[in-house]
């Protein structure tokens, strides 16, 4: 009982941070600030009112429509929003009340941001992932999980071998992801960093390989690879540690 209560707290805590990380999502890319000015309708200008920023509510009951203007409400919002809260209660129901849950709440929504800039312009700014990079080595002093030196391991580690596989692939993946792994390594250390890059790369060959079956990829159609490193982050995130240990780490 206790557990859901939990879980319930830190959904609704996520379902409203995903609220701002839709900011961050729209703004980042661009370089705008991402707490001034306030929300307002993409479409019209008009300063949106507390009503029309209930996390996945206001969507519904405006049924995907600016109230002021009528145009559609982008679908990526309430996305962001649920996801952000299931993540959330995923993380409490499996960390509970601790350092270590912030840390991965932290990593979480930094992923989420880095996800959506990189689905909607191809990019996943600097401003995401290197204050990223800073955060989790800071934060590996106080987690029960992750010691600085192998904060510092995963960072060299991760971006590193990802860098040769840019190398490698002559272009094949952008500084984004480079950077993006370093701040998982940072956040995850070594190990847990490696799996979610092996997760991440086994997602995104599995998606292009469909893509290609089914016609929606071309062969050598460039396609956003940070969504997958975010969605390697997540399951590492939740269940790493007890996917090494199956593996004997």
């Amino acid at each position: 009982m206790v557990m859901a209560h939990l879980a319930a707290i830190a959904s609704s805590a996520g379902a409203v941070l995903g609220s701002f990380l839709n900011v961050c999502i729209h703004r980042l890319p661009s370089g705008q600030s991402i707490v001034w000015p306030p929300s307002s309708c993409t479409s019209c200008g008009t300063r949106l009112k507390a009503g029309d920023l209930v996390p996945v509510l206001s969507y519904l009951v405006l049924r995907g429509r600016c109230r002021y203007c009528g145009v559609h409400i982008s679908i990526q919002y309430p996305i962001v929003e649920l996801a952000t809260g299931i993540l959330y209660a995923a993380i409490a129901c499996v960390h509970g009340p601790s350092l270590a849950a912030l840390h991965c709440i932290v990593l979480g929504s930094l992923l989420i941001v880095a996800a959506g800039t990189d689905i909607n312009t191809g990019l996943i700014p600097d401003r995401v992932t290197l204050p990223g990079i800073v955060i989790g080595f800071i934060l590996s002093f106080f987690s029960p999980e992750v010691t600085p030196a192998q904060s510092a391991m995963g960072i060299l580690i991760c971006g590193g071998l990802l860098y040769l596989l840019a190398v490698a692939s002559r272009g094949g993946m952008g500084g984004g992801d480079i950077k993006l792994m370093a701040m998982m390594g940072a956040f995850l250390g070594w190990a847990q960093g490696l799996l979610a890059l092996f997760i991440g790369a086994l997602l995104g060959s599995v998606v292009g390989i469909a893509g290609i079956a089914t016609g929606r990829l071309k062969r050598g159609q460039p396609m956003p690879f940070g969504p997958y490193l975010a969605a390697g982050g997540m399951v590492s995130i939740l269940a790493g540690r007890f996917l090494l240990s199956l593996l004997g780490f």
